[in-house]
């Protein structure tokens, strides 16, 4: 019987090479009709210490990271030692025989890759040999990584005549002295085919991609892990006429300059991590009280304080959504596969334009690095909200109404004073009581209009509802699928609009007996919020900065809904 899909864990020190590896391998795979998903997992010194990268394989979408291992690639004894028991019984473990000396066994494959390399004439090609042994191991075709070097090495006049037959030569022979000895894994099933286009990509870039595609004309940022390389991606391609596109050297720097941006008329955007985004807490409350449209990504990682830099975690969602002092509720999207990292960013500009002020979007280091194919958006179906702008000469008050009313430009019609203090409906500062109360109520008022969003409902009779958030959704999908197959009655609600959320949905959820919010905290952050909502919630919570794995969450969910 032929395999689905497949698990490959590469194990070293930072800087050995292999988390290339195993992207090119997953991008290789999803070359030839697979889908792949990477995850990598880092210390945060610079180069160095214990570091790992997984790729899973499938002939179907792939939702988590896989919970075991089949192939283990190990590039140092402590690898060997941290990891080993993570392989499956049919499984096996690959290392280079001539840097580690491991005891032999029926399920161990040691290979001379850095020796074979240098027959071929390029030492450099060690990972192309254990990459040839890799694919013959899985079973998967060994033209498909031909094709993928052929792509990858092929321009002569960059690259020399003969990068392309050298690798093409280690990859062979890694496969013949797999073959030599007799592994295999069951054989994978062929590739089915794709309906759409496919790219390959991480959640950082899709994230950029998004902003492009909502129309970003200005952008500033600090570098900060795990959010720079959005930063770096807005410097390479931010470059037409009239963007803007620079790095501060601060996050208040940042958060101010995109208010600014937004005042003259600007889409603004920033990124940051949980560090930063604390810094930028009275540049939001600035935003939400003068009514300024811009969008403030937070890639989430461990904390607090420096916490876990290069590790994932879901603990901003409460501070995300008030992160001011005083009356404060900001809009959260929240997205849970790298294709919504696209959507959710685009949503996230038009929530700012649609409501005139500061919009979150809370991403997580998981989705940020991590890699996977997905359809290729059309362009021309998106839907753009755009702003509304004062053409009014005549007695215009900027906040007079309890909705949403035209943003004057400055130097256009209309007077426009945006101001930090309370305020009445022209812009003046003011303090009275009156003034505050009705103000304070059109702020919240806007909000009403974007209840109206997106979400997914699945088994909406059942009493007992699994309802993750955020990167936690694949694992939770798998999960669910898993309690379907077992016949467990439980039913499926998600949506990446976490505040407000669809009102028609959270109607829906206090109607139940119970909903499991599987996220990776240690407050149960959306079961509070939740509960705070009239819905009897309760969270599966983890805090070991690695997303979830989904025979845990099968068990947990199993034990929750066996007490109801």
């Amino acid at each position: 019987m032929k395999n689905t899909d497949f698990v490959v864990r590469f194990a070293g020190e930072g800087g050995q090479g292999f988390l290339s590896a195993a992207i090119g391998f997953a991008s290789a795979n999803t070359k030839a009709g697979y889908h792949a998903q990477t995850f990598a997992t880092f210390p945060s010194q610079i180069t160095g210490g214990p570091t790992w990268m997984q790729t899973r394989i499938s002939i179907d979408p792939v939702l988590s990271r896989g919970d075991e291992v089949d192939v283990l690639v190990v590039f140092n004894e402590y690898a060997y030692e941290t990891h080993k028991n993570e392989v499956k019984e049919n499984g096996f473990i690959l290392y280079d025989s001539d840097q580690l000396n491991i005891e032999p066994s029926e399920k161990v494959l040691g290979i001379a890759f850095e020796k074979l390399a240098k027959t071929t004439g390029n030492a450099r090609a060690a990972n192309m040999v254990m990459m040839g042994a890799l694919a013959e191991l899985v079973g998967v075709n060994l033209s498909v990584l031909e094709d993928f070097v052929k792509e990858r090495w092929g321009d002569t006049s960059r690259y020399g005549e003969q990068i392309v037959p050298q690798n093409i030569a280690a990859l062979k022979l890694g496969s013949n002295e797999v073959q030599d000895r007799g592994f295999k894994l069951a054989e994978i099933e062929p590739a089915k085919p794709l309906n759409t286009s496919q790219i390959f990509l991480n959640g950082n870039e899709a994230i950029s991609l998004g902003a492009y595609s909502a129309g970003v004309e200005f952008y500033v940022g600090y570098p900060i892990s795990p959010a720079t390389t959005i930063l770096i991606w807005m410097e390479k391609n931010l470059v037409e006429k009239n963007k803007f596109v620079h790095q501060v050297s601060s996050e208040i720097e940042a958060i101010t300059a995109i208010i600014g941006a937004s005042y003259g008329g600007k889409k603004s955007m920033t990124a940051t991590a949980g560090p930063g985004f604390s810094l930028m807490s009275e540049g939001l409350g600035l935003a939400w009280m003068a009514e300024i449209p811009i969008v403030v990504v937070d890639v989430q990682r461990g904390g607090p304080a420096t916490g876990l830099p290069t590790k994932t975690e879901q603990s901003d969602l409460l501070s995300s959504i008030t992160p001011a002092h005083g009356d404060v509720s900001l809009p959260v999207v929240a997205p849970g596969t790298v294709e919504e990292c696209f959507y959710a960013t685009i949503e996230a500009f038009n929530w700012a334009e649609k409501y005139q002020g500061p919009v979150i979007l809370l991403s997580e280091h998981g989705l940020a690095e991590r890699q996977q194919n997905i359809p290729k958006p059309d362009i021309n179906s998106l839907k753009i909200e755009n702003r509304i702008i004062n053409q009014s000469t005549d007695n215009y008050y900027r906040y007079e109404s309890q909705g949403i009313s035209p943003m004057p430009i400055p130097g256009s019609p209309g007077p426009y004073v945006a101001n930090a203090s309370e305020h009445d409906k022209m812009g003046d500062t003011t303090h009275l009581p009156e003034r505050h109360i009705e103000m304070t109520e059109r702020r919240f008022k806007k909000l009403e209009i974007l209840k109206d969003s997106k979400y997914e409902y699945i088994n909406s009779k059942s009493e007992i509802i699994l309802m993750p958030w955020g990167g936690s959704k694949g694992p939770g999908f798998e999960a669910f699928e898993k309690l379907q197959e077992k016949n467990i009655d439980i039913g499926w609600a998600y949506t990446m609009f976490l505040n407000p959320l669809p009102e028609k949905l959270l109607i829906e959820l206090q109607s139940k007996k119970l909903v499991i919010v599987p996220e990776l905290n240690y407050l149960g952050q959306f079961s509070s919020l939740l509960r705070s909502q009239g819905v009897n919630a309760k969270s599966i919570t983890q805090y070991t900065g690695l997303p979830f794995k989904v025979q845990y969450l099968v068990d947990q969910i199993t034990e929750l809904s066996s007490k109801r």
